[in-house]
């Protein structure tokens, strides 16, 4: 079959004339084919899913009735742009409630379509081609994809179990930094779990101001915090003039498909956002922004949150270092990050944590995300479907079950 006559027209950022033409399997979709082939092998066999990056419950369901309250509102019709007073001022609210942090929620916050749009639409305010955006690996990619995009380039910073999984600044030569534009920081960090410390903040902030670069803070599990009262970037003094903090209703709220969230800070870089952002969508629909402000006003559902997903961990981490698992509870997340095992007791190698991860599920029908970024880590998640606890036991009894017999070695 000849290719179409568009196929030469194809922008060099998504491959150009070989668009579509490419054999490389992403990562997501080599676990998707794994876990079909588990269930072809042992259809008698459940699945024990640890992949699952999103949260299995619902939004709480004065969230959702109120939700289809606002849906019926006429006012609620029509197109919402850069986002209504009343989630702005929300959101503003929720910041000096739990983090101290007071904003203007005119000029200082505005609304996203969930985290994701917002990462992507940043380097749109600031990378032109040849600037630099540091990324930390392993990590969510979507600015780093976008500066490239805008012809940028990315400088990767590996977070290293050696240096607690933060980012060694001291790494990055002086050629890159006079191109360095963004910094983009993630914490409490997926998949790593650790959370930030002051001190790292405020190293951050130091270095932003002689360096002069933009710093995004991605807080996107911000309120998923067990090693320390859930924290915010902008908290330390003189970040709020270095930089912006992203956040998100789907983690800590359970309103993943929702997609609602709200980027704060400078008010400069806010208003450079927005108009990026006036340029690309029309805004969340606003019973969706009304029912998100609804939300932000209990405090009682990110700490409900919060409590299932720790009880959650520590049941996991106890189980898998029963099975050999080097593991211990994560600052943050609902994420555990641990190094893979090597091999099998049989002689059997893993060279990468990928192929650990193809051996539990195809073998064991045990589904983890492997991480090769910065040394072989499965990540594995804790947002598995289970009723209530007594399920959630069974759940890790069956996992135990399978590990203990799988021969692994690390």
């Amino acid at each position: 079959m000849s290719d179409p006559y568009f196929q030469t027209l194809f922008a060099d950022r998504i491959g150009g004339a070989n668009y579509g033409k490419g054999t490389e399997i992403y990562k997501f979709e080599k676990i998707k084919r794994a876990k079909r082939q588990a269930l072809a092998d042992f259809p008698n066999r459940s699945l024990v899913d640890f992949g699952i990056g999103e949260n299995d419950a619902m939004a709480p369901e004065p969230v959702r009735r109120k939700m289809a309250e606002e849906t019926n509102r006429p006012e609620n019709r029509g197109y919402m742009d850069n986002g209504n007073a009343r989630f702005k001022e929300a959101a503003a609210a929720f910041m000096k409630r739990n983090f101290g942090v007071t904003l203007d929620p005119a000029r200082q916050v505005n609304h996203c379509i969930g985290s994701k749009p917002a990462l992507a639409m940043l380097p749109g305010c600031f990378i032109n081609p040849g600037d630099i955006t540091l990324m930390t690996v392993p990590g969510y990619p979507v600015a780093g994809t976008h500066t490239k995009y805008y012809g940028g380039n990315v400088f990767t910073l590996p977070l290293r179990a050696e240096n607690s999984f933060l980012p060694d600044f001291s790494t990055i030569p002086d050629g890159i930094w006079e191109k360095v534009k963004l910094l983009v920081i993630n914490y409490p960090n997926s998949p790593t779990g650790k959370t930030a410390t002051r001190a790292f903040y405020e190293q951050v902030v130091k270095l932003a101001r002689e360096r002069e670069f933009v710093v995004v803070q991605d807080a996107a599990h911000g309120m998923l915090s067990y090693d320390q009262k859930p924290s915010s970037f902008l908290e330390v003094p003189g970040a709020m003039d270095v930089g912006v903090e992203v956040h998100s209703l789907s983690k800590g709220f359970d309103m993943i498909g929702w997609r609602i969230g709200w980027v704060c800070g400078h008010e400069r870089i806010v208003r450079a956002f927005a108009d990026v952002k006036d340029n690309s969508d029309s805004g969340q629909f606003g019973a969706i922004q009304n029912a998100a402000a609804f939300a932000l006003d209990d405090d009682s559902i990110p700490v409900r949150t919060r409590t299932k997903y720790k009880r959650r961990l520590e049941k996991l981490v106890t189980m898998l270092s029963r099975c050999g698992f080097a593991c211990k509870l994560p600052g943050g997340t609902y994420f555990l990050y641990t190094q893979a095992p090597c091999g099998l007791k049989d002689g059997t190698k893993f060279e990468t944590a990928e192929a650990a991860s193809q051996f539990l599920i195809t073998q064991q029908s045990i589904v983890t995300v492997p991480w090769d970024d910065a040394g072989p880590f499965l990540r594995f998640s804790v947002t598995y479907e289970a009723a209530d606890e007594k399920a959630e036991d069974q759940l890790m009894a069956t996992a135990e079950e399978r590990l203990s017999q799988s021969g692994l070695v690390f």
